[in-house]
């Protein structure tokens, strides 16, 4: 995943990274009921401990030479995107159910992690104007990729695009406008 352009940060780097803890956080919200500070509390006080301490340059652990070492993520853009997406699900579902095709599936019935990255999607494109639209769609269609093998990358890709022309009034892939285009 890339966090190119403004506000985007390294490939690969902590807001990638937060990202995909933000689509796991709001999969546990959903599935357990646990308020977003409740599962948020447990991710900066638990899972990314993990993180911490077996992160960096991999050292002499004898991982495999294909291993990564896992990225901590930024905490502060993680707790953004939680909070913003629990507070505004109601909003930001209306949004997203708009931009799916008229015949296609009603957002209540996708699974769980579809929509959680559509939110999240939907929220960083609403409430991050200083991250290029195109950043945050390619974002979460790789992130999709990471859940699916199916269409869903190209359901991910298509309803932020149409979100990103509406909420940015860009143009193709959420580009934005430029003086004099026509």
């Amino acid at each position: 995943m890339s966090d190119r352009g403004p506000g985007g940060g390294q490939p690969g780097g902590k807001r990638s990274a937060a990202r995909l803890a933000a689509v796991q956080a709001l999969y546990e919200i959903e599935i357990t009921g646990i308020p977003e500070d409740g599962i948020l509390a447990d991710f900066l006080a638990r899972r990314w401990s993990v993180t911490e301490t077996h992160g960096g340059d991999g050292g002499s652990s004898g991982a495999a030479a294909t291993n990564e070492p896992l990225v901590a993520p930024d905490l502060a853009f993680l707790k953004e995107l939680v909070r913003g997406a629990a507070e505004r699900k109601a909003d930001l579902d209306t949004s997203i159910q708009a931009a799916i095709a008229p015949d296609g599936t009603p957002l209540d019935r996708m699974e769980v992690v579809l929509r959680a990255i559509l939110r999240l999607g939907a929220f960083e494109l609403a409430a991050r104007p200083d991250v290029d639209a195109a950043t945050i769609i390619d974002e979460y269609v790789e992130l999709t990729h990471a859940f699916y093998a199916g269409r869903e990358p190209a359901l991910v890709n298509g309803v932020l695009d149409r979100l990103a022309r509406t909420l940015r009034g860009g143009g193709v892939h959420g580009a934005e406008k430029t003086a004099g285009a026509g």
